[in-house]
This record gives structure tokens, sequence and C-alpha cells, in this order.
């Protein structure tokens, strides 16, 4: 079960406690009074984290180099507007995914995913010989440096995606078959990539991310933590902090 769906759970039964209570029971018993304290707590969470912003923790390496495994960042939940807590249903529309948003969205394994955006409603997609199409025209890129990751020999690009300027990866050595290389957008769904393209499960594997499921747009990092770092003191990874993840720089895991 999703923290979401917990913090939900908690305001209802809490908020029915106190209801009950308020016109039926005027009790004082420990569960009542524990329930008058918790509930405000959950109603403030449940409208900062559904409506305005929640903080994620970048689990793996799928979108360097523009975030690193340690990240935390914020999501924006009002970006595309305003949607029902757990349902994901839209009650105040805001505006729309466009290609190159990172977004935060429910995965059907039933863990939220962060990816960016390439393709939108009716776009025909195409990722042919590690080069993304977007309705038969070439996503620009250009390559700029050579690097490691995950002990690979990696290549580090810079793409265009509408007016978003980002870095991705590639191991050249490595190559593999996708089931959704070649696809058209269905309506009310968005195909997305990591950034890492040669180590991201993303839509070339699974599909479509479908509206409902979005969550939010990833906005900046506050705060980046480097487990692996064997630099002596608190490993954050100071440069990091404060970081629009839309301004492009080249940054790998052995730096700050």
């Amino acid at each position: 079960m999703r923290f979401e769906e917990i913090l939900l759970i908690g305001t209802v039964v809490t908020g029915i406690v106190c209801l009950l209570n308020y016109f039926l029971l005027k009790s004082k018993a420990w569960l009542v009074e524990v329930c008058k304290s918790f509930f405000p707590v959950f109603v403030i969470v449940l409208v900062l984290r559904s409506f305005l912003f929640e903080p994620f923790r970048i689990p793996s390496g799928s979108m360097k180099p523009t975030l690193l495994e340690g990240d935390f960042i914020l999501v924006n939940k009002y970006a595309y507007g305003l949607r029902l807590p757990v349902l994901g249903t839209i009650v105040v529309p805001l505006g729309q995914p466009k290609a190159g948003d990172i977004i935060v969205f429910r995965h059907t394994e039933g863990k939220d995913l962060i990816k960016r955006v390439v393709g939108i409603p009716g776009d025909h997609i195409q990722y042919v010989n590690k080069q993304l199409y977007i309705n038969s025209v070439a996503v620009p890129n250009q390559e700029l440096a050579v690097t490691q990751d995950r002990g690979m020999y990696t290549i580090e690009s810079i793409e265009q995606l509408n007016t978003i300027t980002h870095g991705i990866y590639d191991y050249p050595r490595v190559s593999r078959y996708y089931a959704y290389s070649d696809v058209i957008v269905p309506p009310d769904s968005y195909f997305v990539m990591g950034d890492n393209r040669s180590n991201s499960e993303d839509g070339r594997v699974w599909g479509f991310v479908k509206n409902n499921d979005i969550l939010g747009k990833a906005v900046i990092t506050w705060m980046s933590w480097n487990s692996e770092s064997d630099i002596q003191g608190i490993p954050i990874r100071w440069s990091r902090l404060g970081k629009s993840i839309y301004k492009y720089s080249s940054e790998t895991d052995g730096k700050s």
C-alpha cells in the first residue's frame, strides 16, 4: 500500500471518529483524544502532498546524468492540474505534460517511477539504433564526453527536446530489443524514457503512462546523498542542493 493511501485512510478514520464524538459520543476516551490530535496533522500533510509538493527519492541510476542515485527532489503536484488523492482524477486542469518534462508516476507494479516525457498523445515514437525519432524527425543530440557508469564504457551526449537541453548516457557495447520501439502514443497517455538510455526500464519495455497515473512534475533537487562516497564526513553532494532539474550540467557519481 502506497503512503498516500495510508495517509488518506488515516485522515478518513480519524475524521469519522472526531465527527461521531462531536455529535454523539461526547467522550474523552484515549482513542478519541488520539484521533482528535492526529486528524488535523493528517489533513495538513494530505493537502500538502496531494495538491502542492511531494518529496521523492531517486532510487536508481536510470535518469543519469540528470538525476543521481540518492538525489532527493520535490515534485510539483499541481503543475498539470489538481487531482483527487489516490484516484488521480483531474478536477482542476492547469496544463499538460510536454516533451522534455520529467514526471513521477504510478507504475503497474505498484511503485512510483520517474522518467522523462518524450512522446505526447498522437506522437509517432521510434527508437532505432539508439536514435530517438519523434514524428519521423530525429531528435538532435551531440556527443559530449566519454565516461564510466557502473563500470561500463559510457558516452555522455546532450539532447534537445523542445526547448529543454539535457544529458543522456549510452553504453555503446550494450544493445537490446525493445517491444515498444515503434509506437503511436494513444489518447490520454504519454511515452517516457530514462536519460540513461542503456540502463532504464521504461516505455520502450512496458508501454505508456496513463494521464491518471501521473503524480506530478519534478522541479528541483533539495538534497543529494552519496552513499558510496569514500570521502570522510557527511557524504552530501553539496553542489546539487537547490539545483533546478532542467538546468543542464555534466555531473557523474564521482563528483560532489
